[in-house]
């Protein structure tokens, strides 16, 4: 008589419930944690004398273009039309403040003659330009 039974089953242990355990301590360290940033540098920031201008304060400039190219700031005309002329008139205008600066150009002014005001103003530091439009008439 054999009392054995042949029909065993394997133990088997099931890794899916511990890898689920795994997981959610691995997520709760890594939120729990602190990172600490050991090259960080130290910037000590220089301070500034004087405090700039409020937008009030700050005289608005105006660059005129003609119709045959010549420039006008503040309506006083320059004595050529060179980029270099038109250059030291804006830095004796504005100084040291770059508030904003308004463009009028003539409708029939050159494509080329606005772009180089718009590209000197940008070299010197002027980041606010407007460029001055007006309504169209209604019909009647």
């Amino acid at each position: 008589m054999n009392l054995r039974q042949r029909n065993r089953d394997d133990p088997e242990i099931n890794l899916i419930n511990m890898i689920d355990v795994l997981l959610v301590l691995l997520v709760f360290f890594m939120v729990s944690s602190t990172f600490q940033q050991e090259g960080r540098m130290v910037v000590r920031l220089p301070q500034a004398n004087e405090a700039p201008l409020p937008p009030s304060q700050q005289v608005p400039l105006t660059l005129t273009v003609t119709a045959e190219g010549a420039y006008k700031i503040n309506d006083k005309s320059l004595i050529n039309n060179s980029a270099d002329t038109l250059r030291a008139a804006l830095l004796k205008e504005a100084g040291s403040v770059r508030g904003p600066l308004t463009i009028r150009a003539d409708a029939r002014a050159t494509h080329q003659a606005v772009v180089t005001a718009m590209d000197v103003a940008g070299r010197l530091g002027f980041t606010q330009m407007n460029i001055a439009t007006i309504q169209p008439e209604a019909a009647p």
